[in-house]
């Protein structure tokens, strides 16, 4: 069985600031699509976190499309994303960044207080800090996706957004298996890059 996360981290926090911000990105290792951040803000009367909520990597499809939407009516979430484009042009760390600051534009405004807020930030590098325009108080936690429901969640919306935009890409640019791989680099993916060559959302700095 997967771990469980809690609300251990979070309530930490809590008793220091009124809201926590749980980020996470998803697309990272992709070849094609964007990067996607997911936030996910949380008040310390939340409640329990979602019955199925786990780390998303754990999940099988069909229970993160069910469980993304009782994330959403837990907590104000948002997803930014950032191109295959702005990727190419501006590298990776830049754009994880620039998807992250779109997402905490977009809990702004649905009515977060970010500037209130500790960020809960997955991993060990703060690739959020050199995008925003003032600085935010955050906190960075290794298998952060794991242990802490808030940015289970985070990572839980933004993966099942970013699939379903590539889903429904894969309609748009056929023969990469969009719909199975979601843009990583799968033997299906890299053989129909060999023959189709690649497309329009393809990372192309990535490809060589």
């Amino acid at each position: 069985m997967p771990e469980l996360p809690t609300l251990e981290v979070e309530r930490e926090l809590w008793a220091v600031t009124p809201l926590v911000i749980g980020m996470d990105e998803v697309g990272r290792g992709a070849l094609a699509g964007p990067v996607s951040v997911g936030a996910l803000a949380l008040r310390p009367d939340c409640g329990e976190w979602p019955e199925h909520l786990r780390d998303s990597k754990t999940m099988t499809e069909p229970r993160r499309v069910a469980t993304a939407p009782l994330v959403r009516s837990w907590g104000v979430s948002a997803v930014g994303h950032a191109t295959n484009d702005e990727i190419d042009a501006l590298g990776i760390q830049v754009a994880l960044g620039l998807a992250g600051r779109r997402a905490l534009v977009g809990l702004h405004e649905a009515g977060v207080d970010v500037p209130a807020a500790a960020i809960l930030l997955d991993g060990i590098h703060d690739w959020l800090a050199p995008a925003l325009r003032r600085p935010v108080r955050t906190v960075l936690r290794a298998k952060a996706d794991r242990d802490c429901a808030s940015v289970s969640g985070a990572a839980l919306v933004a993966k099942v957004e970013r699939d379903s935009r590539m889903i429904e890409w894969d309609g748009v640019h056929p023969g990469y298996g969009w719909t199975s791989n979601k843009g990583y680099g799968s033997a299906t993916h890299l053989a129909a890059i060999a023959e189709l060559g690649p497309s329009v959302l393809h990372r192309r700095s990535w490809l060589h």
